[in-house]
């Protein structure tokens, strides 16, 4: 007997031929691990079911058979696969991933699995709908972005870390680097920020109000936290950010490059340095972030409405 995903919860199976075939009709859902080949290498190989049972393995999302309709789940998106998630979204596919990548260790542990590909993905299978997230073209686009600016950044502040333990003259070789790579990282600050602006809708409204235009540094910091701000509420948009207090007894997670973001964002709105920085701090430019792409989302919402 085989069965099918339909589009309702996770854990909703069609088993009849009739129950099959309207389950198709509304949409087929692929549930999908990504690994390595390699323990070092960056090739990955796509395991996929649609019913726990078959499995199949590809290369490339885009060898995966959906259809406009369909929708694609996956634990992990890496940088390569951009490409090919890009073009299921042109197909019509929803693509989903996992908020947390946490959860998958966790739930295997809880169904005392070993781990595999296939196992993870019966995991994935079991999780509910609200730890996933849909994927549009605007955050693979940004993303992609993003992180080739983190790069940047985290080679320029590994060469000005080694400069401090030169000597003068050892100094004087890095500079032209450590100069070349503050101009890449302008060139593509500037490029991140006039593709928030045309992506989103805040993003211009909150240049003004934070008063940062100009300052590329904290325009690119602030695209990379608008693309993460999304439906939730202040708390768990809080969360997201690491400014809760940690449970005693458990690791504290959080996604530490948005932090990192946050905090170069909030030293420039409120000319500081780093060492200057407070939680409350940041928590407040946060707050104004989410207040105002809040009322922009409601505002533009609205406008339909009005009209109507």
């Amino acid at each position: 007997m085989s069965y099918v995903v339909t589009r309702g919860t996770w854990d909703d199976w069609a088993a009849s031929p009739a129950a099959r075939q309207g389950a198709q009709m509304g949409g087929v859902r692929y549930f999908c691990d990504v690994h390595r080949r390699t323990k070092n290498g960056e090739d990955y190989r796509i395991t996929f079911t649609v019913n726990g049972i078959t499995f199949k393995h590809v290369a490339s999302f885009t060898d995966i058979p959906a259809k406009e309709g369909d929708s694609v789940v996956v634990d992990v998106l890496p940088l390569q696969h951009t490409d090919g998630v890009l073009e299921l979204l042109k197909r019509g596919v929803e693509v989903y991933y996992l908020r947390r990548l946490t959860l998958i260790g966790k739930k295997r542990e809880e169904l005392k699995l070993s781990k595999t590909a296939r196992n993870d993905i019966k995991v994935l299978m079991s999780l509910e709908e609200r730890w996933f997230r849909r994927i549009s073209e605007d955050f693979l686009v940004m993303r992609r972005m993003i992180a080739g600016y983190r790069s940047l950044l985290k080679t320029h502040q590994q060469l000005i870390n080694k400069a401090k333990a030169l000597s003068e003259g050892e100094r004087n070789t890095l500079k032209p680097a450590i100069k070349a790579l503050e101009t890449q990282m302008n060139e593509m600050a500037a490029n991140i920020a006039e593709e928030a602006g045309k992506r989103y809708p805040a993003y211009d409204k909150l240049v003004a109000e934070l008063g940062i235009e100009g300052n590329l540094t904290a325009m690119e910091a602030l695209a990379e936290i608008v693309v993460y701000i999304g439906n939730s509420g202040f708390r768990k948009t809080a969360n997201l950010f690491g400014l809760f207090k940690p449970v005693r007894g458990k690791k504290k997670i959080y996604d530490g490059r948005l932090r990192q973001a946050l905090q170069r964002l909030t030293s420039s709105v409120n000319n500081i340095r780093a060492y200057q920085l407070t939680a409350k701090m940041e928590k407040e430019t946060l707050a104004r972030i989410w207040r105002i792409c809040r009322q922009e989302t409601r505002e533009r919402l609205a406008i339909p409405a009005q009209q109507g």
